[in-house]
This record gives structure tokens, C-alpha cells and sequence, in this order.
């Protein structure tokens, strides 16, 4: 592999997931700047071959990555002040900030400070920026596509004090020809400013990116299958889904009631209109994918179940009981999308209920499917997430941004059953049961293993990711600075060697 090509889902490969967000550095968030370096440098020295990561997008509610207020922009908060202290658009004193904390996100305190800095380097850019540098500012702002619609709808939520779009004002909130002129004259200078941190990030992105195509390590990024109705994407493109005359979603997403939850799961998230989709030849999915394939070098999908069918639940129910399934688009924007690009480098999340016909959809079109060490020792009758059982097409992990941590998951354990049979699946008694998951996961016929970064660090529930159904709290574990060590590198490699993954 030459240093300058990204690694493939076809060969036996291994890497980390971390979210930039988690990692150590200045302004109380990780970001896109030195951090982000040494960490793939790390990744490199340990043999790795893929860093995945979260949606990258600007966070809405509750910070959550997948629920995101566009689909297509880079989120503020992962822009390196350092990096542009370094072109000149910050001074020294403009990156002193109060003693964050280093092992979780203060988002609220964090947005208020790194905006601030954000607007003193446009205002410096405005002031100082060069013909060169401004050039390149116009052709970003010419080549974007997207960029028009989000910094608008980005400047018209804060005039309208971060309220949802369906309660702007009538001419702007039905994207009427008149008022949109008249908001982008207004709020010129606003979305002029949106448009500048779109560039920053961009030029930020492309750097690390470049770099870790040197070190031959590759991204996986992650494309949500929902989008938030509180988005510029569905604000611009309303007639694409399922809303009512005021923009208000008609039917959300869901799924039924089961053995976790009786009433169901009420997601919120509006529905596509398939048929007006396919009308446009799905050129909105296809950008979706082109922007975020120009990201990353393998792309994971979320909820991949959603292309073939959706629990309907009409938007003035209080729970997901009185659904209803409704197909999706099946294969139609992956043919399109291959014909396009000639091979596929994503990966189908095809957890939860997996139907035949969602089978046949990931395996037409030859995507890996992802398997779960921890849910291997839950309800799992068809051991389909034991390593024995992993398929050499498939992406397996310990465990995702949803699961606890292995040594979270293990501790929790109350059934002595369970905990002698996790013993004698795993050949191990548990004492170190982190290394003993990743090793497995290492070992096994999959030709993808990913390990988050928390396993690698042995540490327990206070540093999990997320937890599903919990709207707050989430999101936000950093890891301490130097917690990766010499020593826990080497060991990977080694474990990555001897189970055929060096990069």
C-alpha cells in the first residue's frame, strides 16, 4: 500500500474509534487541529489502518452528532483556534480561555467561547485578508453547493433566536423568492460569516485528511440515515419530505413496540417523500453521499434498515404504538451511486431487526454488515455476534458509541450465568477483559475490527459515549492527555501483527 492510498474494507484491516471532539487540547473540546495529528501519528506507529469517527456536522439538540443541523457543513466547534492563530486571523491572547475541564465538554461554555474567536478571526480576515486568500474564500463559496442554504439558514436561526424554522416568518419559513433576497441582504454580513467557517473547517479538514493519507490510515465517517426536521436541509427542500402546508412533519420515525419498550421508540425524526426523491433521480442522497465520501475514505450508514422500510407514526401521537410500516427506496440510490463512483466503500449498521429483505439489500451490493462482541452474550440465539460467527464481509467492534464500555459492560454484569459463560466463550477470568475483547475481535474471520477508544484504555461507564433513550449527558467524554501511552501502542501493534491487521 503506497502512503498516499486509503486503506480498503476488502483487506484485513483494524483502527479506533474516537469522535475529534474527545480528544485532549485547548478551548475545553478536541478539534481539528494538533490533537487530531498526533492521534493518527499514534494510530500509524500502532500499525492501524482506519480512524472512525462520528458525523462531523454542527450539533443540535441535546450535541448529539446524529442529530445535526446540516447534513453537509462541518460542526464550528471542531475548527482549530490554534490553526487560525497560525494564519494570522488570532493573536496569542485570543486563545487564553478559564481552566476547562479535561475529561468531559462544557458545550454550552465552549460554543460561547470558541464563537467569539471564531467572529474576531472573520473580522481580522475582513480587515487583512490578501487577494490570494480572498480568491480562495470566493472559489470555496463558489464550488460549495450546499453552503448558500445552510449559511442563510444558519443566519436566520440566530436573527430568530435559535427557534425552529417552521416559526419564521411566513415568507422565509415557505422559502418564498422575495423574502429569501430580502434575508440575504439583511443578514449579508452573518452569512458572510457562516461562509468563512465553512472555509476554515474545510481547510482544516483537507489538512488532517492529507495527512493521514501519508501515514496510509484511513477515515470512516458516518452518514445518518434521518435528518432532523430543525435543519437547513429540510428547510430547503421541504417538498422532499413528508411535511404538512406549515412545514410541520405529517409522520415521524420510529420503531414498534418490543421487548425494551412497550410503547415503542419515537424518534421525531420527519419521513422522506420517496416518490418526489425519485422524481429528482435522488440527486439529494447522491450529494449527501458525494460530500461525505469527499470526507472520508469509507463511510458508515446508520440505521441502513430505513432504505428498505420505516415505522410511520402520525406526528400528534405521544408514542410509536399506533405505526405503521412504509417501504423506503430499496436499492435505487445505491445503484445510482455505483454506477457513479464504480465501488462502494460503505459499511451497512444493520443492527436491531434484520429482516430477509434488508439482508438481500446489504448483500446485492456487496456492503459488510457490523457485528457487536457485547451484544454476542445477550438475547442472541443465532450467535451471529460471537467471533466464531462473524463473516469475513463484515465490520466487527467491542462495542459502538451506543454500547458502555467493555469494562462497563462487564461490571454490569449481574447474572452469574452470564459472567461464566463470557469466562469460558473468551478463555479468560476477567481481569483484564478489555485487551480480552479486542483481542477476539482481532482474531476473528471479520475482515474489518474496529475498538473504541475507551477499551484501549481500559476504562469503565464514566467514560461512555452515549446512552439511548438519555437526552442529556451524552456526547461529551474526553480523553486525558498522553492517556495513550507507549506501552498500550505497542501492545496493539502487537496484537494487530500477530492477527494478520498491520497496516
Amino acid at each position: 500500500m503506497s502512503p498516499t492510498t486509503a486503506p480498503s474494507l476488502r483487506s484485513r484491516t483494524s483502527g479506533i474509534l474516537l469522535h475529534p471532539s474527545s480528544l485532549p487540547g485547548p478551548a475545553g473540546i478536541g478539534d481539528l487541529g494538533a490533537a487530531s495529528i498526533r492521534f493518527a501519528e499514534s494510530l500509524a506507529s500502532a500499525r492501524q489502518s482506519w480512524w472512525q469517527m462520528l458525523p462531523v456536522g454542527p450539533t443540535g439538540f441535546g450535541n448529539s452528532p446524529y442529530s445535526a443541523l446540516s447534513s453537509f457543513a462541518g460542526n464550528p466547534l471542531l475548527v482549530s483556534l490554534e490553526r487560525l492563530a497560525d494564519e494570522g486571523w488570532l493573536s496569542g491572547a485570543d486563545l487564553a480561555g478559564p481552566a476547562w475541564r479535561l475529561d468531559r465538554v462544557p458545550f454550552a461554555e465552549v460554543d460561547a467561547f470558541k464563537t467569539e474567536r471564531l467572529r474576531r478571526a472573520f473580522a481580522t480576515f475582513e480587515r487583512g485578508a490578501t487577494r490570494e486568500q480572498r480568491e480562495r474564500f470566493d472559489a470555496f463559496r463558489a464550488s460549495t453547493s450546499w453552503l448558500a442554504d445552510w449559511s442563510l439558514y444558519r443566519a436566520l436561526k440566530d436573527a430568530n433566536g435559535g427557534s425552529v424554522w417552521t416559526e419564521w416568518e411566513p415568507g422565509v419559513r415557505s422559502r418564498k423568492p422575495a423574502a429569501l433576497a430580502a434575508a440575504r441582504d439583511t443578514l449579508a454580513n452573518e452569512i458572510r460569516y457562516h461562509e468563512f467557517v465553512q472555509h476554515a473547517f474545510a481547510r482544516q479538514w483537507d489538512a488532517l485528511h492529507a495527512r493521514c493519507r501519508e501515514l496510509g490510515l484511513g477515515l470512516i465517517g458516518d452518514v445518518p440515515f434521518y435528518v432532523p426536521h430543525d435543519s437547513a436541509e429540510v428547510w430547503a427542500n421541504q417538498d422532499m419530505f413528508d411535511l404538512g402546508r406549515r412545514g410541520r412533519p405529517m409522520r415521524v420515525a420510529g420503531v414498534p413496540p418490543d421487548d425494551y419498550a412497550k410503547d415503542g421508540q419515537l424518534w421525531g425524526f420527519p419521513l422522506y417523500n420517496w416518490e418526489r426523491m425519485r422524481e429528482r433521480d435522488y440527486s439529494w442522497w447522491l450529494s449527501r453521499f458525494r460530500t461525505t465520501l469527499g470526507r472520508f475514505d469509507a463511510v458508515r450508514i446508520d440505521h441502513f434498515i430505513g432504505f428498505h422500510r420505516a415505522w410511520a407514526v402520525p406526528a400528534r401521537l405521544k408514542n410509536a404504538l399506533k405505526g405503521r410500516w412504509i417501504m423506503g427506496c430499496g436499492g435505487d440510490v445505491f445503484e445510482r451511486l455505483k454506477r457513479e463512483s464504480g465501488s462502494l466503500q460503505l459499511i451497512a449498521e444493520d443492527l436491531g431487526v434484520v429482516t430477509p429483505e434488508v439482508e438481500q439489500l446489504r448483500d446485492g451490493f456487496d456492503l459488510p454488515g457490523i457485528r457487536v462482541l457485547q451484544f454476542g452474550f445477550g438475547w442472541d440465539p443465532a450467535q451471529t455476534h460471537l467471533p466464531h460467527s462473524f463473516p469475513k464481509r463484515s465490520l466487527a467492534a467491542t462495542g459502538t458509541h451506543d454500547n458502555d464500555t467493555s469494562l462497563g459492560w462487564y461490571r454490569s454484569i449481574d447474572n452469574d450465568g452470564m459472567r461464566d459463560w463470557v469466562h469460558r466463550y473468551l478463555q479468560a477470568d476477567g481481569r483484564d477483559i478489555a485487551w480480552t475483547m479486542i483481542k477476539a475481535v482481532l482474531h476473528s474471520p471479520a475482515d474489518t475490527a474496529i475498538t473504541p477508544v475507551q477499551d484501549l484504555l481500559s476504562l469503565g461507564s464514566e467514560a461512555r459515549m452515549n446512552r439511548p433513550g438519555v437526552a442529556t449527558g451524552n456526547w461529551g467524554w474526553r480523553m486525558a492527555a498522553g492517556a495513550l501511552t507507549p506501552d498500550i501502542l505497542n501492545r496493539l501493534r502487537g496484537l494487530t501483527e500477530e492477527s494478520g491487521r498491520a497496516r
